[in-house]
């Protein structure tokens, strides 16, 4: 456990200077976790620049990507009852994804050229983004794909807009994208509910969540956070309007939840206590643990940086540069201990708005760290984000 005094004096001071620098960011709110509650709990600046509307800790933001480790548990609950394996092919649940073809370049008239791939693509390729599936703001192929095809942003919400095509053959390589919005259609057909009521059910209850889902209740559309975007010059410009469906056409597994930070360290808290949660057991201590191994060391890949298509979306970037990293079920995971002190084989991940958080089960600790600002990896949050995890580390 650290020693809370000096550390609440440290992590409070790396809020308040996060968002009262010049070219800062508007607001924060961050949390650290033990095996047992929260030993942190901060928040500082405002939720709308301009507006008389403190962060406070009950804020409620889009969480994008960290909605996949909810998805992914979902998917693991149908793995321990046997009603799905993970070798099996997606396509015996969703048969739409076998009508993805793979890329083979673009014609002169500028239309794709595509082949059917080798084989199937199976539930663990999208566990472990191996699919060849893609993002169309880390990939400019996926996205010319999308404007040839008339295929919508992955922000519609709806079933076409992960509809697109394989990047590679399935298992040649790890390619981050929209495999877990394919795992949320899958949960949907073996469970016959919506993913948010599948999540309610068995993830939300069991852990007392309650300020989290794919659409938004009066009380958190009150606490929402606008989403401010930063200029190459640095300039931040609220953006109230840039909000997901409400209520979406479908609830995007890999990206569609709103959440308080301090609901999802209740999920953080789970996964530290092997799967246990205050109103019942949401997963296997056995199948917490495979969900911690790193899939891709036996296949030879890697995860490594990504390379921007839509600059106003995200940077280009990668996180702890030079420290090998691999993939598991659904989390990135470190292969060597982190410049902040993260011992290796902790998991992490992060969402398109400047969140971030991590899971060290050896240390027994977690955090998150949340903002709302595009585009990804914010030269000012994503660093704050890893001194508030080298100052807890520090004070151990």
């Amino acid at each position: 456990m650290p020693d809370t005094v000096p550390l609440q004096m440290a992590l409070d001071a790396i809020l308040t200077q996060t968002t009262q620098r010049h070219g800062g960011v508007p607001g924060v709110v961050a949390m650290a976790t033990d095996r047992h509650g929260n030993f942190y709990e901060g928040a500082s600046g405002t939720r709308e620049l301009g507006k008389d509307c403190p962060m406070t800790t009950d804020s409620v933001f889009a969480i994008f990507s960290t909605t996949k480790a909810l998805t992914g548990t979902c998917l693991m609950q149908l793995v321990e009852e046997g009603r799905v394996a993970l070798d099996d092919p997606a396509g015996k649940y969703v048969p739409e994804i076998d009508e993805l073809q793979v890329l083979d370049g673009f014609d002169a008239s500028g239309q794709p050229r595509t082949r059917a791939p080798r084989r199937r693509i199976t539930l663990n390729d999208l566990m472990l983004h191996t699919s060849g599936l893609s993002y169309e703001f880390f990939s400019a192929d996926d996205l010319r794909y999308r404007a040839a095809k008339d295929i919508p942003t992955v922000v519609a919400c709806n079933f076409d807009s992960i509809r697109t095509v394989l990047l590679h053959e399935p298992g040649a390589s790890w390619n981050y994208g929209v495999n877990i919005d394919w795992l949320g259609r899958v949960i949907e057909q073996q469970r016959g509910q919506r993913l948010g009521e599948v999540m309610a059910e068995r993830i939300f209850g069991p852990l007392g969540m309650r300020d989290i889902g794919f659409g938004l209740s009066e009380s958190m559309k009150a606490r929402r956070v606008t989403i401010h975007d930063r200029a190459a010059d640095g300039k931040l410009t609220p953006l109230p309007d840039l909000v997901l469906p409400d209520p979406p056409p479908m609830d995007m597994g890999g990206h569609g939840l709103y959440a308080t930070v301090g609901e999802y360290m209740k999920f953080i808290r789970m996964i530290l206590n092997d799967g246990a949660g205050p109103h019942g057991r949401v997963l296997q201590a056995d199948t917490v643990r495979a969900m911690a191994v790193d899939g891709l060391a036996a296949m030879g890949l890697s995860v490594g940086g990504w390379t921007t298509s839509l600059p106003s979306l995200s940077n280009s970037g990668e996180f702890f540069a030079g420290t090998p990293k691999g993939w598991a079920y659904t989390f990135m995971t470190n292969r060597e201990r982190t410049p902040s002190g993260r011992p290796a084989q902790s998991l992490m991940w992060a969402g398109l708005a400047n969140c971030f958080y991590w899971i060290d089960s050896a240390s027994g600790i977690g955090g998150y760290w949340a903002t709302q600002i595009l585009p990804f990896q914010d030269a000012v949050s994503y660093p704050a984000f890893v001194e508030f995890e080298s100052a807890i580390y520090h004070h151990r």
